[in-house]
């Protein structure tokens, strides 16, 4: 005999099963519980807030409230939101995600605003170069060539899965054409010179993986989190190849861990690159973006 386990979103109205949602994460002890139960039934329902709102007495079918309690059920056993949707929103636009791919963070724009006001403050040619060393979605290249309409841009990446996920996230935002992806370790197969090179590298000391929340230990990819005993070793490799491949007055940005942006601007005095600017804070406060640059000869 199969027993059959009954669906609490059966025959509810869309308010209601958002009701019930918001108050199984809740239970759940997950932050934001009615934020993510929005999300999750206007994506089961395929409305946007608007829509739920003027529908909110239209009862779920069968196949919604299906698709509403698999969506709950991840959710509660810590799966993102992003990662059950599998899109995230990144500096205003949509980027598709894979296993291979972290789930681009609002922190990371730091590093996209201060490449922008860079860039607009320095005489930069009339179509800039810019290289993303470990592109992952493409979130930060990608967002770069959204906002620098004759900018180029390359993307390198280990994971032919991530740079797929790249590449297709290029051609939905209509930036195939001024982008390319390349499989290799860090800039190792890049030529110069770039006038930007950016980078969100793994920054977090191997021992510290297991201390992380269940949402980015067990979902994020752990190449893209694992820098090493001590969190440097992406930025021992790449700087050196970014300074090398930097136009005389190009930037180097990169992404750094809270508490890491002295050892990170002490790499980059050794790479030959002179930080010029004190690093940039995220929302929270925490130096989040460190730039330096290749001076002129």
């Amino acid at each position: 005999m199969t027993l059959r386990v009954s669906n609490p979103f059966t025959a509810q109205s869309i308010e209601s099963a958002r009701r019930a949602l918001a108050a199984q994460l809740k239970a759940a002890q997950l932050d934001e519980a009615e934020l993510d139960a929005r999300i999750l039934l206007g994506a089961a329902v395929g409305l946007d807030l608007t829509g739920l709102i003027a529908q909110a007495t239209r009862r779920l079918t069968v196949a919604e409230a299906s698709r509403l309690a698999q969506h709950a059920q991840r959710r509660i056993a810590g799966e993102p939101v992003a990662r059950i949707l599998g899109v995230r929103e990144f500096w205003g636009l949509p980027f598709r995600l894979s296993e291979a791919t972290l789930v681009p963070r609002p922190d990371t724009e730091t590093l996209v605003e201060l490449a922008l006001e860079i860039c607009r403050e320095r005489t930069t040619p009339p179509s800039p170069r810019i290289a993303d060393i470990g592109t992952g979605s493409g979130a930060i290249l990608l967002a770069l060539l959204h906002d620098m309409p004759d900018a180029f841009g390359v993307g390198t990446d280990l994971s032919l899965t991530a740079l797929n996920t790249a590449k297709a996230n290029a051609a939905a935002l209509g930036l195939a054409g001024r982008s390319a992806f390349v499989a290799c370790s860090y800039a190792s197969a890049l030529h110069g010179p770039f006038d930007l090179i950016v980078s969100n590298p793994p920054y977090i000391p191997s021992g510290e993986i297991p201390k992380l929340s269940v949402e980015v230990r067990e979902h994020d990819p752990y190449l893209a989190l694992d820098g090493g005993n001590d969190g440097y070793d992406a930025y021992r490799a790449l700087i050196p190849q970014a300074a090398e491949r930097l136009a005389p007055g190009g930037t180097l940005i990169v992404e750094a861990g809270q508490g890491q942006t002295r050892d990170i601007e002490a790499l980059m005095t050794a790479a030959g690159l002179t930080a010029d600017r004190p690093p940039r804070a995220d929302l929270a406060g925490i130096p989040r973006a460190v730039s330096a640059r290749k001076m002129p000869p």
